[in-house]
This record gives structure tokens, C-alpha cells and sequence, in this order.
């Protein structure tokens, strides 16, 4: 993150490892941008998305059975910044993706943020990515 950006807002929410947690998510997120007021925002359906790709990556790959993982949003003067930490072992990469399985995921979050990325957790990691809001 650029630690030059002074973040004003932040949500945090825990989920379990399971699949709910993804609707729970997204709803999570839209009350969140609702919140701060940002409803009318053209790409607020887009962090909804990250959103919900980012939570069923951290269900099927990232927490470990009995675990779960954070969401965390940022809404800052120039951006909104979404994190999910979990406690899993592996870093996500951009794959290419299958006619029948998964590995969209990151490629939709790569391609309807501005910026996205991997940080270190001790234990895990947090898959984050942000959206500019000019």
C-alpha cells in the first residue's frame, strides 16, 4: 500500500471458512460503500466483485479448515482499498484459466482494479487491491 495515501475509513469483518461467507461478504461491502456515501460510484459493482473473487479464493485456498479470514476496507481521499488476510500457506498468481475449473478469479481482479497484490502475513498472507476513485 502507499503509505503516502492517508486512509480515513476502515471496515473490518471476520468470516468462517465457508461458502456463505462470500454473500456475506459482498453484502458486508456494499453496506460499507453505502455507508460512506459512495452507492452512485460507477465502480462500486466492480469492489463488489474483487470482493466476492477474493472471499471464495481465500474459502477454497486460502484458510485452512477450521480457520477463516478477514476482509478489510479502506476508503481513503483518492481510493478504496480492499484486503483479505487469511492464514494459508501459498501465494496467488495469475493463471490461466480452464473451460471447466476455476483461475478467473484473479484475472477479473486484475482487470477491474487498479492495482492489486500480495503482502505478508505471519502466518499467512493478505491479497489485496485497490480502486482509484477519480
Amino acid at each position: 500500500m502507499n503509505e503516502q495515501i492517508e486512509l480515513l475509513r476502515q471496515r473490518d469483518q471476520f468470516y468462517a471458512r465457508a461458502r456463505r461467507s462470500v454473500p456475506a461478504a459482498r453484502r458486508f461491502t456494499e453496506w460499507s460503500l453505502s455507508y460512506w456515501g459512495l452507492t452512485e460510484w460507477e465502480r462500486s459493482a466492480d469492489v463488489s466483485l474483487c470482493v466476492s473473487e477474493l472471499a471464495t479464493n481465500a474459502v477454497v485456498h486460502g484458510a485452512p479448515p477450521g480457520r477463516g479470514f478477514l476482509l478489510r476496507l479502506r476508503h481513503g481521499a483518492a481510493l478504496v482499498r480492499v484486503e483479505v488476510h487469511d492464514s494459508g500457506t501459498g501465494v496467488p498468481a495469475l493463471a490461466h484459466p480452464t473451460l471447466d475449473e476455476g483461475g478467473r478469479g484473479l484475472l477479473l481482479v486484475s482487470a477491474l482494479s487498479d492495482k492489486w497484490g500480495v503482502g505478508e502475513r505471519n502466518p499467512g498472507k493478505i491479497v489485496w487491491c485497490e480502486f482509484a476513485l477519480t
